[in-house]
Order: structure tokens, then sequence, then C-alpha cells
């Protein structure tokens, strides 16, 4: 931990983002999705590429036959460490496991850091058995607020940025070029070049669990209005994108 109480991965947030420190009903809603979607194969052999300092993962230990977590972070691996022994440091653009190793592969909020997502997701196929399941969650250009801060004559500034999403890509990819952001139709293509067929497919909002412990009354509402908008057309508005793929023989 740093002098501020943080912890001493936040100096690289703007580049890889910040993993789940605590355990809260947004993560506990992620896993059960996951679990859902997963079926059957979430007893399998498991992977989480991108896995940070294990959260999921110990969860995840616990359905699974085997449940191994990648990261490209030493320190993050290192804490993760604490939770479970099944880890390799090495970036989701190259991982080092054989073709048809996984029943389940989780990347959730980890692909708009890579430096190459397509390779990325391509990797995270090429390990999955045929069948297997892909289980991403990734930032959704429709949602109002930039979640990752932003930079501002090369100085960057954290915290959630209303409306820079909206701007032109080149405007926003200035401001925000350290994230990536996905539309439903760029995804798409993404995966249209992949042995899969998409099995989930949707946008999620987030379970506002910082509002809820300041104001709970008021959180739990805004929680509860914007979970079901997940079933309007205003879905298109939410946090991040839920896709679910599985591979073809």
């Amino acid at each position: 931990m740093g002098g501020t109480g943080k912890p001493i991965f936040s100096q690289k947030a703007a580049q890889r983002g910040e993993p789940s420190y605590v355990w809260r009903a947004g993560q506990e809603r992620r896993l059960e999705m996951i679990r859902h979607w997963g079926e059957e194969r979430i007893r399998g052999v498991v992977l989480e590429n991108g896995c940070g300092v294990g959260e999921y993962l110990a969860r995840l230990s616990q359905d699974a036959q085997m449940a191994v977590g990648m990261d490209v972070e030493l320190p993050r691996l290192l804490e993760a460490k604490k939770k479970n022994n099944h880890l390799v440091c090495a970036a989701g653009e190259h991982l080092p496991f054989r073709q048809n190793t996984y029943d389940l592969v989780l990347s959730n909020e980890v692909i708009e850091h890579m430096e190459d997502d397509s390779a990325a997701l391509a990797e995270s196929v090429h390990v999955m058995k045929n069948g297997g399941r892909f289980a991403l969650f990734c930032p959704n250009r429709g949602y109002p607020f930039e979640t990752h801060g932003i930079y501002v004559k090369g100085e960057y500034r954290f915290g959630n940025k209303l409306f820079v999403n909206y701007l032109p890509r080149v405007w926003r990819d200035k401001l925000a070029p350290h994230v990536r952001v996905y539309t439903r139709k760029y995804l798409k293509v993404l995966f249209e070049r992949l042995p899969v067929k998409i099995i989930h497919r949707s946008t999620v909002f987030g379970a506002y669990d910082n509002i809820i412990q300041k104001w709970p009354v008021f959180g739990k509402v805004v929680r509860a209005v914007m979970q079901l908008l997940e079933r309007t057309p205003l879905q298109t508005l939410g946090l991040s994108h839920f896709w679910v793929t599985e591979k073809r023989n």
C-alpha cells in the first residue's frame, strides 16, 4: 500500500486499468452471469485472461476443476498468489498455452488496455477447446462517461469524464489514447474473423456500489432503475458489453 492508502498498482491505472480489489454486489453479479452462460464449462479447466489481483479467480476456483490466472503485471500476480497458485505472467496477445486447453476463458474489462485487441481475442479462442466458451466484458462507447480518465495537455486526470465517448473518434482518442471503447458493430467485426458463434450479447449497467455505500436508499433505487433499463432499447447506454461466444469445430 502507498502512503495514500491506495494499492501500489494505482500508478499504472491509466495504462492497465485497476483490477477488482474488493468483492461487492457488482462483482458478484458479473460472476453469476459468467456461471450462467458458461454452463457446465465453469466446472472444467478455466482461464482468466487478465486476472489482476485474483478476486474473480478465487471464486472461479471454487467451481472449476482447475482455474488458471494470467496477467502481464507481476506485482498483481504476487497478490493473486495469496488466493490461487495457478498463475502465469504473460501478455494476452501471446498466451503460453497449447491449443484446445480450456473449457472457459474469461476476459473482464481487459482487452481495451491491450496493444492488439484482435490478437488477444484470437489467442483466447485458440487456447479454448472445441465447444468451449469465451466470456467477455469490455467498455461500451454508448456509456455517457469515460471511466478511465483522460489526458489534457499531457497530464492524466483520473475519474469519470462526461460525454468524452460521444466525441468524434479522433478527438476522443486524443483525450483517452490509453484505453479503447467498443461499439456492438466493431465487436461483431472482431468476432467474425474467428471460428466462433455468438451465444449471447448484451449491454449491462453497473451495480453502483460506491453510491450505495454513501447513500444506501438512493443508490439502491439508482441500481434498480439502471439494471431495469437493460431490458429496454436504452441498454445501449450501458456501462459494458457482455458477450459470450462458443468455439466451433
